[in-house]
């Protein structure tokens, strides 16, 4: 449990690194598209100086050393690296989060191949100036090839620019997906977590009770078992001593009858006395 939890926060890193990285580039590129897309607020269309400035940036991007576009690429391939460790055994909450996240890392590797490599080699090579040459064509009936089929049509100068900076502002919106649903993940799991540890601490808590109540319980029946011998000798003690007052008043009521009967005789001793010496004097 906790090496896959270590393996997924690493996985997270590799995401998150890649993710941030790219953004940042793209906020680096939003001073060059903004006049393009946005007017500020003014009616008037960009300026032609703005679209000049994107062109020379463009051109100059397209004109880096190659160390730049193979260390951009890797750190794409880290991305994607990150995806697959965190997908890989997927629970519920990977499968949810992360695929969402890799169909959105997706989607901007498209926009970047399609629109953006594709828009800076037309803007190194200057291919859409042919485009304005051709001005008013229609679609599908430009200049043809040897073998007589036409040639697909290129977009003017500042369409291609403005969808230059349309795609960036495409992939930007992507990558904050990504981040969005990665932190989501986070609270998700989180939440989970916190709901486990409360059901665990009502869990023992709930052992504990019935653990005391238990306890309580034989306690009570040991004072019990105690105090049963103990009120059952006092018992036999109250009973004893009942005995022996009910014992004593018996003896004490035969005694008074025995002094009654000596009392009744020697009255009578004394009435015959007086009966005989009444008759000797007559």
């Amino acid at each position: 449990m906790v090496v896959s939890k270590q393996r997924k926060s690493f996985a997270t890193f590799l995401i998150l690194c890649p993710t941030t990285f790219f953004l940042g580039l793209l906020f680096a590129q939003l001073p060059y598209d903004y006049p393009i897309l946005w007017k500020g607020g003014t009616p008037s269309p960009p300026s032609p100086e703005a679209f000049n400035t994107l062109e020379a940036h463009l051109r100059q991007l397209h004109s880096s050393p190659p160390v730049v576009p193979r260390v951009l690429h890797i750190v794409i391939a880290v991305g994607f690296l990150g995806f697959f460790i965190k997908l890989y055994k997927p629970s519920e909450s990977n499968t949810l989060f992360d695929g969402a996240s890799l169909f959105l890392y997706m989607c901007g590797l498209t926009v970047y191949i399609t629109n953006i490599v594709k828009g800076l080699r037309i803007v190194q090579d200057g291919l859409y100036d042919a485009a304005d040459d051709n001005a008013g064509v229609p679609p599908g009936t430009g200049p043809s090839v040897p073998g007589g089929e036409p040639q697909l049509e290129i977009i003017g100068r500042e369409d291609s620019l403005k969808v230059l900076a349309a795609s960036n502002t495409i992939l930007g919106l992507v990558l904050v997906g990504v981040l969005t649903l990665q932190a989501g993940q986070w609270y998700a799991e989180r939440k989970d977590e916190q709901d486990m540890e409360l059901r665990q601490q009502q869990r023992e808590s709930s052992i504990l009770k019935k653990g005391g109540a238990a306890t309580s319980a034989g306690k009570k029946t040991k004072i019990e078992s105690e105090d049963t011998p103990r009120e059952s000798g006092l018992d036999e003690a109250v009973t004893g001593d009942d005995d022996d007052y009910d014992d004593e008043e018996e003896e004490g009521d035969d005694d008074d009858d025995d002094d009654e009967e000596e009392e009744e005789e020697e009255e009578e001793e004394a009435e015959i006395e007086v009966d005989t010496s009444t008759k000797k004097s007559q």
